[in-house]
């Protein structure tokens, strides 16, 4: 591969600003260690990324303990010993399982509804000759970040309440009034708006980096569009679709205010019932087996999508045979 040197490019300022600032940093490193302890400068770069995991793994270990003790009602504190009585709780209250179930299929809709909007979107972004256009998609795709989840969240209240714009459009046909707010379909719409910009930039830079040029030859080869599009631009963005999937796919699983403003408490997702649990009945045991069950599927899930559709070495295919 050329480098940026050797094609005559010149980054960006931004990446030249970044690059002062590391030889800034290793310059005043390798002044402060002494010559013989100067193989550890490397390793100090990771220190930050190190005590992020630590963290992570710290509060992991805590909850994984607290999931295996249970509570004592009377005193409202955990047993010393450890015992599976909080997952067979889990297990068998059909409360749990009902927003278990909800919670998965939820993310799940959400995940391939996300994708099927997200795709064109992307593509019509990265490929339109029009700069109007262009920034006219990218405008609306950045809109949403500046207004907060609640916000977006109380304005599907008034679209979707029964004198909410969707009803008031429908009543002009004489149909309804419908009642969606406070149902799963309501939670789900929110979610595939809230989700819908992080899929278009999962998606876009795998399309940016299709050249034009293979799709152009795929048509004058004879291919008809849906044929370059399921032969050649899907499987070359298969690094997008899988890395939207996964983005997509988790934040919704861990979702919590969306479930808990549009579904109307009667459709809550995992992360609300951890949270009753946690702060509305103090049983921090099941909160903790509600979230372990929740880290387990989950990356249970994404595990298997890297496996089997994932990109180097994480896949069970390699990329030599695809």
């Amino acid at each position: 591969m050329t480098s940026a040197a050797q094609s005559g490019a010149v980054a960006p300022p931004s990446t030249r600003a970044r690059w002062r600032a590391i030889d800034a940093i290793d310059g005043t490193l390798r002044r402060l260690f002494p010559p013989r302890a100067r193989w550890l400068i490397p390793y100090v770069f990771l220190v930050p990324a190190v005590l992020i995991v630590f963290v992570i793994v710290a509060g992991l270990f805590y909850i994984g303990d607290s999931s295996l003790r249970v509570l004592d009602r009377s005193t409202f504190t955990q047993s010393d010993d450890y015992s599976l009585t909080n997952y067979i709780g889990v297990y068998e209250r059909t409360g749990y399982r009902s927003v278990l179930q909800r919670t998965f299929v939820g993310a799940t809709t959400v995940t391939i509804v996300v994708l099927l909007l997200a795709f064109p979107y992307a593509y019509a972004m990265v490929r339109t000759t029009s700069s109007f256009m262009r920034k006219f998609l990218l405008f609306n795709l950045f809109l949403p970040f500046f207004l907060g989840q609640v916000v977006r969240a109380y304005g599907w209240l008034i679209i979707l309440g029964q004198q909410g714009l969707m009803n008031n459009t429908l009543a002009q046909f004489g149909i309804g009034p419908i009642s969606v707010l406070y149902t799963n379909t309501a939670v789900t719409i929110g979610l595939i708006q809230y989700m819908l910009p992080f899929g278009v930039l999962m998606l876009a830079p795998a399309l940016t980096a299709i050249d034009e040029d293979i799709e152009a030859a795929s048509g004058s080869l004879g291919a008809r569009w849906w044929e370059t599009l399921w032969y050649v631009v899907l499987p070359l963005a298969k690094p997008g679709l899988v890395a939207a999937t996964v983005v997509v796919f988790t934040i919704s699983l861990t979702e919590f205010a969306i479930p808990a403003i549009l579904g109307g408490g009667t459709n809550d997702y995992v992360a609300n019932a951890i949270y009753d649990a946690f702060f509305r009945i103090s049983d921090m045991g099941a909160g903790s087996a509600l979230a372990v069950l929740l880290i387990l599927f989950g990356s249970f899930l994404v595990a298997v999508l890297f496996a089997v559709a994932g990109t180097g070495t994480m896949g069970f295919v390699r990329e030599s045979d695809q």
